[in-house]
């Protein structure tokens, strides 16, 4: 039995999972990492735990001492992006560059998935990221996400409101409603753009947090995976002596 967790910049995602495949899985804000110890309490016979982390270093740590508090002795390894795994070739010109969270959707989509891919984590940030059919990946790009696009714009203007991402419409005709479209628009956007690069027969796998926003808003073919990162994180696991 395995443990996963990929600690996000709002969220830590966790897993549970044996070879079969995942017995639980979930979420939780940081500011609620106490309730950790409740998830993890009738974890039994755990072998490894496997993180990969892009949140802040004291919050990295505070979670490595939970783990080890919670889950004493079960070793804990970080996985880091490399030159390949699981089937998939990192195209990045400097391997160790690429974000782990980015390189564990990779081959968590590659798992899922055998045609051309697009990657797409639509966390804090969104990241859309290219497989060619052999598992090769070509590049990706970074923007911010859904509510960092909201609060860029209410921190940077003087007279425009922080609003909710749910409001849009096909012709915004009051501001509020005109923010959250036009911010969805942009990510939906940014994801079509890229997604025409790659041959007919691709798809695109999506998740994060902010996926179920986005989707309804795209026009291309779309496999939803809430917890792509953690698909990777086991796959990566089962390959791993």
């Amino acid at each position: 039995m395995i443990a996963c967790f990929d600690a996000g910049n709002s969220r830590l995602k966790w897993g549970l999972a044996d070879k079969e495949g995942w017995q639980a899985q979930g979420a939780l804000e940081w500011s609620h990492l106490e309730t950790l110890r409740d998830i993890v309490l009738d974890w039994l016979l755990l072998d490894q735990i496997f993180l990969v982390s892009v949140t802040r270093p004291e919050v990295e740590m505070a979670l490595a001492a939970a783990l080890s508090t919670l889950l004493p002795g079960v070793p804990l390894a970080r996985i880091l992006s490399c030159a390949s795994a699981c089937g998939v070739t990192n195209g990045y010109r400097d391997v160790e560059q690429l974000g782990a969270d980015r390189w564990c959707a990779l081959l968590g989509a590659r798992a899922l998935e055998s045609r051309p891919c697009l990657v797409v984590n639509a966390g804090t940030a969104t990241t859309i990221d290219s497989l060619d059919a052999q598992g090769y990946f070509m590049g990706g790009m970074i923007l911010p996400g859904v509510n960092m696009m909201k609060s860029v714009l209410s921190y940077g203007t003087a007279q425009l409101p922080r609003v909710d991402a749910h409001l849009h419409a096909e012709f915004p005709q009051e501001t509020r409603t005109a923010i959250a479209t036009g911010c969805l628009e942009a990510q939906a956007g940014a994801i079509e753009r890229a997604f025409a690069r790659l041959p007919d027969a691709a798809c695109c796998v999506l998740s994060g947090g902010a996926a179920p926003l986005i989707e309804p808003f795209l026009r291309i073919p779309v496999r939803s995976t809430p917890y792509l990162v953690l698909e990777g994180l086991r796959r990566l696991a089962l390959e791993t002596p």
